[in-house]
């Protein structure tokens, strides 16, 4: 058979769609990724299997990202160096004074993820190694504490203007738009109703100490001393002997405040590099990753000048931090390069263009348009496991649709919803990056924190959907955000209201 029957069809779904249901059923996510890849790379050479074999390792290598992963290895080396400084524990033991329940702690950890917007692999590796000793000291499960990692890192990007990812949107619209991708993207942020709706409910999440289904297994066994419920030996690479007394606050506090000036510093570079005339254009186009390498490169050599003088990390410790932070990652490394082959065989199955000619052939500039595109860009973010790459093939299209002036606010509507649905299928796949990077920051097992996650994305995503089919209608962002946001909290105050009840029978029955 011809490989060539199943490019730019609906076939291109299968590895991706296979992958993601292995993952979900078996609860493994590394042999379901690479049978995902395998049959991708069979069904792209016409299942000729020396030529299937060659083409994996060939989709592998052009799909790898090199610069983010030289970035993981140096922030679990900054994460090592943290721990073994003493910082951590420090942390630890002054939040403790200061954070005097498991709500301020969750509270503290949603806060600082909300303030780190820079970009969304920063955020969810840093805040997880800050706030876990903090968390850990509240009896949080590592699942709630990666859900709010995750909650508070792409839905806070998606809407910064400064950061990764709104250079990112912004290179993705064309030039004949009508409107420059920055501008486009600052209109958006009021109609994203995935990120808002999820920063509202994990506040409501935490302040009235609401949680549900399997997130409500987790803090439960977590309450008995069990914070992981499964997955605890990924993550025993450390031992306690391995931090030292003489740490300070300060041995976190000061190097954490280096990644963020500097990694900022250098996006504010390279973007004047690439003929930016003001802050806000070198942000759209900035070179995030190399900015992140270099951000991790002086903080290592800041933390270097920072502990070997006052001897609380010996040199030769210092050195054997680069290995155990290779350690530290290897688990999400793994994943990384996986997800990223499997999206290379969608690329080379040309998934995009089954889903542009879908599409095309069936979307019109009607009142539904917007609801339609959050529910595709959900599935095609799901089945790829990149909201990138979301972006990239769905932001063109719309912005097409809507190519007439008289059509700029459902233009603005219908690129709000690509922008949240993408986010939203990144949160549900257990194939995404930033859901391994919340997996690895908060060190929680990884299918935990996709199986719990996705039942809370899912109750946002379903108040998004008639949310757009109003936006469509209304065409007012306040009225449309205030609508779907009331929505959201009455649907989880009768979801708290059912759970009450639940638990008054249980107790009734004993």
């Amino acid at each position: 058979m011809d490989g060539t029957f199943f490019i730019g069809t609906w076939w291109s779904l299968v590895p991706p769609l296979l992958a993601i249901l292995l993952a979900l059923i078996t609860k493994e996510v590394y042999s379901s990724l690479f049978i995902g890849v395998t049959v991708g790379a069979l069904m792209y050479t016409g299942f000729h299997p020396w030529n299937a074999f060659v083409a994996f390792f060939d989709i592998m290598k052009s799909s790898m990202n090199l610069n983010i992963l030289i970035f993981d290895v140096l922030l679990g080396m900054i994460i090592v160096l943290m721990s073994k400084s003493g910082g951590s524990a420090a942390y630890g033991r002054w939040a403790g004074n200061k954070i005097k329940s498991k709500k301020s702690a969750l509270l503290a950890t949603a806060g600082l993820g909300m303030l780190i917007f820079v970009d969304d692999y920063f955020n969810c590796l840093t805040v997880g190694s800050v706030m876990r000793p903090v968390t850990d000291r509240y009896k949080v499960s590592r699942a709630k504490l990666a859900y709010i990692i995750d909650a508070t890192a792409a839905p806070v990007c998606i809407i910064a203007p400064i950061s990764s990812w709104a250079a990112a949107v912004n290179s993705y619209v064309p030039e004949d738009a009508g409107i420059t991708g920055f501008q486009l993207f600052l209109r958006t942020i009021p109609y994203n109703l995935y990120a808002l709706l999820t920063l509202a409910m994990v506040l409501y999440v935490i302040l009235m100490k609401f949680d549900f289904g399997l997130m409500k297994k987790h803090e439960e066994n977590a309450e008995k001393g069990d914070l992981f419920t499964s997955g605890k030996e990924e993550f025993e690479q450390f031992k306690e002997e391995e931090t030292t007394a003489k740490g300070h606050v300060m041995d976190l506090v000061l190097p954490v405040a280096v990644l963020i000036v500097s990694a900022v510093g250098a996006m504010i570079y390279t973007g004047f590099q690439d003929g930016a005339t003001d802050i806000v254009t070198a942000f759209a186009g900035c070179n995030a990753e190399i900015s992140l390498i270099f951000a991790t490169f002086i903080t290592v050599l800041f933390m270097l000048v920072l502990y070997l003088p006052r001897k609380v990390v010996t040199f030769k410790g210092f050195m054997d931090s680069l290995v155990d932070g290779f350690k530290l990652m290897i688990p999400a490394i793994v994943i990384l390069i996986f997800a990223w082959s499997l999206k290379g065989v969608g690329d080379a199955l040309e998934i995009g263009v089954f889903v542009e000619g879908v599409v095309g052939s069936h979307a019109s500039a009607s009142v539904i348009v917007p609801a339609i595109m959050f529910a595709i860009a959900v599935f095609l973010s799901f089945s790829t496991g990149t909201s990138w790459g979301t972006f990239a093939i769905l932001v063109p299209i719309v912005v097409a649709l809507f190519s007439s002036a008289n059509n700029l606010e459902m233009m603005i509507i219908s690129v709000s919803a690509v922008l949240a649905g993408a986010v939203c299928g990144d949160h549900v796949s257990p194939i995404s990056d930033t859901t391994v990077m919340s997996s690895a920051g908060a060190q929680s097992n990884h299918m935990n924190h996709v199986s719990t996650q996705i039942q809370y994305a899912a109750v946002v995503a379903a108040v998004c959907l008639i949310g757009y089919v109003i936006a469509g209608i209304i065409r007012v962002w306040w009225i449309v955000l205030g609508i779907s946001l009331l929505l959201l909290l009455a649907v989880l105050t009768a979801m708290r209201a059912v759970e009450k009840r639940k638990a008054a029978r249980v107790h009734g029955n004993d």
